[in-house]
């Protein structure tokens, strides 16, 4: 196991933390799907994939892995499924807009926290792990670590995500799928107050054989509003003021229009065969974390 990080490090990720990290690393299960992986890897790791299941065909894989012969007795086309010989990449965007430093603890804190989890979840199984931030419709890399040597840079740079600006996950999501040689996981960190299209970015990216991940990072504010009575509200990314008289009715209207958002970024989710976890900052980290591992749809 790696030692506890250095004081600068501390509050991301403790020791005992790590500790439950390195029993739940062996239970994370990446779906990413790359056409022609099992040839590929044989040629870079000098040997043989292993086949490990069936699945659907589906229009983005490629032809030479369609299972011919077992079309040939079922009548349903399938593809074989390898098992990689060559690591895994694990893509963590981090939603760095100024919404994020709302709450108590910011919510950018957690954001921090759980990337830096993820982060040592991929690279305590050797995989490589990659770190990137979005703010202002730019998407911009923090980074790449490899291996369980690379650990504790890779929290660092977690550690060192800082929120302004503006959001645009759609634009984000599109440039990192662009950047990426071949597929791997994208976990997505934000509390998703955006207003563009982000299903439609996800739904390329899954078609493109990436596994999506989604942290839904919430203040105990955004799920139970506290407001009451003659309130003046700001934006926080763009400055533009709200005045409004918050009573039961709008609580309401509020909590409806919320859970509409919930249950869009749900089905996004569960269409995609990813997960979505929501992450709220008062609650435990380990907590957040094993709901990842399991793949949970919150």
């Amino acid at each position: 196991m790696m030692g506890t990080p250095p004081n600068g490090d501390r509050d991301a990720l403790d020791a005992e933390l790590l500790r439950e990290l390195d029993a739940l690393r062996r239970r994370l299960e990446i779906r990413a799907r790359s056409r022609g992986v099992g040839d590929r890897a044989a040629k870079r790791r000098g040997g043989t994939s292993e086949f490990i299941e069936h699945r659907g065909y589906s229009p983005f894989d490629d032809l030479r892995r369609v299972d011919w012969a077992a079309y040939a007795r079922t009548g349903d086309p399938v593809v074989k499924v390898f098992r990689a010989e060559e690591d895994t990449v694990i893509r963590v965007l981090c939603d760095a807009s100024t919404s994020l430093g709302f709450g108590d603890p910011r919510k950018v804190e957690m954001a921090r926290k759980i990337a830096a989890a993820i982060g040592y979840l991929a690279l305590s199984r050797g995989e490589t792990a990659e770190i990137y931030e979005t703010k202002n419709g730019e998407m911009v890399a923090r980074g790449a670590s490899r291996g369980r040597a690379g650990a504790l840079s890779f929290v660092r740079r977690a550690s060192d995500v800082q929120w302004s600006g503006t959001t645009d996950l759609r634009r984000a999501i599109e440039a990192l799928v662009g950047k990426a040689k071949r597929p791997g996981m994208i976990a997505l960190l934000s509390d998703f107050l955006d207003e563009g299209d982000v299903p439609r970015a996800l739904s390329r990216a899954a078609a493109l054989g990436h596994d999506i991940a989604l942290v839904h990072i919430l203040a105990p504010e955004d799920v139970e509003p506290t407001l009451f009575g003659d309130v003046t509200l700001e934006d926080s990314e763009t400055g533009a003021l709200v005045e409004l008289t918050v009573d039961e009715t709008t609580l309401r209207a509020y909590r409806e229009r919320f859970e509409a958002h919930c249950r869009t970024l749900r089905g996004a989710a569960k269409k995609l065969e990813g997960s979505y976890v929501q992450a709220r900052t008062d609650e435990k980290l380990l907590d957040v974390m094993r709901r990842f591992v399991a793949r949970s749809i919150d």
